[in-house]
């Protein structure tokens, strides 16, 4: 119940306030670093539905490609739980590492998957000019959410 509370506070968020208030490169990915979260805290059984999930609220709202964010999100939820058992999974510092290299990540398989499947011209120019803006702001919102009491909790099954 709190985790779904959360996930549509963050969608209005995402979607509603912060296009209002903030340039669209200085926006928080909200549902990506909820994504990381989840997939350092949940099991696989919960934590993949979710994933897949997320990246597709991720695309309903964006207006881009549906399933683009849904298969990069498993994708990324998929290599990140074959590792994170190898690692401490409760560190702050590792969530604010992981945000920024998924953030690199899916911004790498997106590109991927949009110059394979379309035939957009200026899709690079776009996509790379946005990246540094929004590996800071992604991590500075991992390092915020760090700060919440109950941070090194595991997550319960919904």
């Amino acid at each position: 119940m709190l985790f779904s509370c959360l996930v549509m506070a963050a969608l209005v968020l995402q979607v509603a306030v912060f296009p209002v208030f903030l340039r669209p490169s200085f926006k928080p990915d909200l549902l990506l670093v909820i994504m990381v979260f989840m997939t350092l805290r949940a099991s696989f059984e919960v934590g993949a539905p979710l994933a897949w999930l997320l990246g597709l609220f991720n695309d309903v709202f964006s207006g881009l490609y549906l399933g683009l964010n849904a298969i990069t999100f498993l994708i990324v939820f998929l290599f990140i739980r074959s590792v994170s058992d190898r690692l401490y999974a409760d560190s702050a510092l590792l969530f604010v590492l992981a945000v920024a290299g998924v953030t690199i990540a899916g911004f790498t398989l997106n590109l991927l998957l949009l110059v394979m499947l379309t035939t957009s011209p200026g899709i690079v120019y776009s996509m790379v000019s946005d990246i540094v803006p929004r590996l800071l702001v992604n991590a500075f919102a991992a390092s915020l959410v760090t700060l919440f009491p109950g941070f090194d909790r595991q997550l319960e099954a919904p």
